[in-house]
C-alpha cells in the first residue's frame, strides 16, 4: 500500500491509474483516479507568414502564395480552427473579397471590402473558421482573393511592390474531440 502526504494529508492507495487517468479531488475530502477531461485540447498548430507583395486582377479566387499550411489531423473527429490575419489593399474600382480556402475550395461566403471611389486603400483584417474535416489525410488550408474590378494587394497597398506594410499570417490548430 502506498502512503503518500498531499497538503499535509495521507492519501492510502493500493492501486494504480489506468492509461489516461489523473488524481482528481473527487470532493473537498476525497480524491480518486478520474479519466482525462475530453475534447477541446488542441494536438497541434501550424503556422505560415508571408511578409512580401501579393497582387492580382483576377475576378476568380487565387491562393495567396505563401499564405498556405498543411495539417493531417489525428482523427475524423477532430476540428481545425483556422485564422488568418493581414493587410489587404484595394484601388478605386470595385470590391476585393478574402475567403479561407481547404485544399482549394472555399470555405465561408466570400468576406468582401465594399467599393471605393476616390483612393487606394488598406485595411487589417482577421478571419475565422472552425472547419470539421472529417478527415486524417493532409489537408491544405489557405486565403484566397479576387476583385470584381481593378487590383487587390495583400501586404501593400494597391501599386508597388515597394509599398510594402504589415505581414499576413496563417494558424491552424487541430481541436481533439
Amino acid at each position: 500500500m502506498a502512503i503518500t502526504t498531499l497538503n499535509n494529508r495521507s492519501i492510502n492507495r493500493s492501486d494504480t491509474a489506468a492509461s489516461g487517468q489523473l488524481w482528481t479531488a473527487t470532493s473537498a475530502t476525497a480524491s480518486d483516479f478520474q479519466a482525462a477531461a475530453a475534447g477541446g485540447k488542441i494536438g497541434q498548430v501550424l503556422s505560415a507568414t508571408k511578409t512580401d507583395y501579393f497582387a492580382t486582377t483576377s475576378t476568380s479566387l487565387v491562393n495567396v502564395t505563401d499564405v498556405v499550411v498543411a495539417i493531417t489531423p489525428a482523427a475524423t473527429s477532430s476540428k481545425i480552427w483556422v485564422t488568418i490575419s493581414g493587410t489587404i489593399g484595394t484601388d478605386a474600382t470595385g470590391n476585393a473579397y478574402i475567403t479561407i480556402a481547404r485544399d482549394g475550395t472555399a470555405l465561408i461566403s466570400d468576406i468582401f471590402d465594399s467599393q471605393h471611389t476616390s483612393t487606394s486603400y488598406d485595411y487589417i483584417f482577421t478571419v475565422d473558421y472552425l472547419d470539421s474535416p472529417s478527415s486524417t489525410s493532409e489537408l491544405s488550408y489557405t486565403l484566397q482573393t479576387k476583385k470584381d474590378n481593378g487590383t487587390t494587394t495583400i501586404n501593400s497597398r494597391t501599386g508597388t511592390p515597394s509599398d510594402d506594410r504589415g505581414q499576413t499570417t496563417i494558424t491552424v490548430m487541430e481541436v481533439l474531440a
